[in-house]
């Protein structure tokens, strides 16, 4: 069985990440374990929400290891790249060395959110590819096609 590691320290003296949910694998889905978040100013207020898939699996290149989205009267404030960041720091504990975080290629917000971890994120980070969704990947079947893939050594 998958270890969950604790989540107390996600936080910065802006935002705290605030679990929701603990995920265990579906290997028969290809499903990793995978935390939830609610994304919390430090007063608590909740301004969105994040995800982070723990392995390797193939299907993560285009579905990525992270996935968030920012509430729209709090968008603008960096809480998204703030909260990877924050992720970032769960995955070493399960000694992960890289994630995939990707964006829909027309979603401009995201992808300023993800161009600005690469230039600022110390480990490293860079756009790999705008790539087409494999026809058997899961996000194919719900309508997507393309996604912007980036790269993050942790």
């Amino acid at each position: 069985m998958f270890s969950f590691f604790p989540t107390d320290d996600l936080y910065t003296g802006e935002i705290r990440l605030s679990l929701t949910a603990a995920a265990e694998a579906v290997p028969e889905k290809g499903y990793v374990p995978a935390y939830r978040f609610a994304i919390c100013l430090a007063d608590g207020t909740p301004v969105g929400s994040c995800m982070l898939r723990v392995g390797a699996v193939p299907s993560l290149y285009w579905s990525g290891h992270i996935g968030y989205g920012v509430d729209a009267p709090h968008r603008g404030h960096g809480y998204a790249g703030k909260a990877c960041r924050l992720l970032f720091k769960q995955a070493k504990k399960h000694g992960m060395k890289r994630l995939y975080i990707t964006c829909s290629p027309d979603n401009a917000p995201s992808d300023r959110t993800l161009r600005r971890l690469c230039r600022e994120w110390e480990g490293g980070g860079r756009f790999i590819a705008a790539e087409q969704i494999p026809e058997d990947h899961e996000m194919y079947r719900e309508g997507k096609r393309r996604v912007n893939v980036y790269e993050f050594l942790l």
